[in-house]
């Protein structure tokens, strides 16, 4: 069993890299039967015996699952998965409960503080096996897709219930910089308002306009996936002035007026196309009408005509 490493692992899983496992729980006997089932299907075992210390190790050496015991001395289970999704490095590690109680209260409990799964004891290592490869499987499903969502440029995330940001990718994370959004801002009035919208249940493509920044601000709903997350898109409305006066003055069409924006802003098809959420085909079919309607043969005049009537 390895409860130390002075390195932290890699956050992207290789095929021939082993899971990374930590079980925490208080009972040697019990860290000895899972350390000795999770060993001979070729993992990585890390241990822990209270709450604390395995925060301490998950910072360190961020595990691909954990597996905790709800009732521990110091820092028991449901506290202990509080703090770990509290934690934006390590909230997106699945977490699997260990426990003798079989209350229905106690699997609310935790389930609601953030656990994906329940076991009790005495634990069967076939079932934990089977249940840990779906939910192994699942969060690497889940990281795949942010990564394919944070370089695509676009300016999404997530929020709870409360309209806490869950998740959200670097050009959101940029925008919400440049607006000067302060992380004190976020947590309070950006959640008050997000959290009062999503109260009155709009509609995906519904459009919130936010107060209290000198930039401006408006957010998309994308998508509610559950009650407890929902897909947003930050749009910023400074910066949509540009397509919007192109539209008014060249006598385009809305999505005409953006891919033009975007080429003019020097992107590439693919990349105005990842930006507008179209496919490159399409760009291309919107660039020739735009030829057509503008009076010219390519790219390189439209862009110039488009760089005028930006600058006026």
């Amino acid at each position: 069993m390895n409860a130390n490493a002075s390195s932290a692992p890699s956050q992207v899983h290789r095929p021939d890299t082993p899971d990374v496992v930590l079980v925490v729980d208080d009972s040697p006997d019990a860290l000895s039967m899972i350390n000795d089932a999770l060993e001979a299907e070729g993992m990585d075992v890390l241990v822990a015996l209270e709450g604390k210390q395995a925060l301490t190790i998950a910072r360190r050496i961020r595990p691909d699952i954990i597996l905790l015991d709800a009732v521990m001395p110091v820092l028991d289970g449901f506290d202990t998965c509080t703090a770990l999704k509290a934690d934006p490095s390590l909230s997106s590690i699945p977490v699997i409960f260990m426990t003798g109680l079989s209350d229905t209260n106690d699997v609310v409990r935790g389930l609601e503080c953030g656990g994906v799964d329940y076991l009790t004891k005495p634990i069967q290592p076939g079932e934990l096996l089977a249940r840990m490869r779906v939910h192994l499987n699942n969060a690497r499903l889940t990281s795949s897709a942010q990564t394919a969502l944070d370089s695509t440029g676009q300016t999404l995330f997530t929020v709870n219930a409360d309209g806490a940001i869950q998740w959200a990718t670097p050009q959101t994370h940029a925008l919400l910089a440049r607006a000067r959004a302060a992380e004190r801002w976020q947590q309070n009035e950006l959640a008050s308002q997000l959290r009062h919208w999503l109260g009155h249940g709009p509609e995906p493509g519904h459009q919130l306009t936010l107060t209290g920044l000198d930039h401006a601000l408006s957010i998309r709903l994308i998508a509610q996936h559950t009650h407890q997350e929902t897909l947003l898109k930050l749009v910023d409305e400074e910066r949509a002035a540009g397509p919007a006066q192109l539209k008014n003055t060249l006598g385009l069409t809305e999505r005409e007026s953006e891919v033009l924006y975007w080429v003019a802003n020097g992107k590439s098809n693919r990349e105005a196309a990842q930006i507008l959420t179209m496919s490159p085909r399409t760009v291309n079919k919107h660039l020739e009408t735009i030829f057509q309607k503008l009076e010219v043969d390519n790219r390189t005049a439209a862009a110039g005509i488009a760089l005028r009537q930006l600058a006026e």
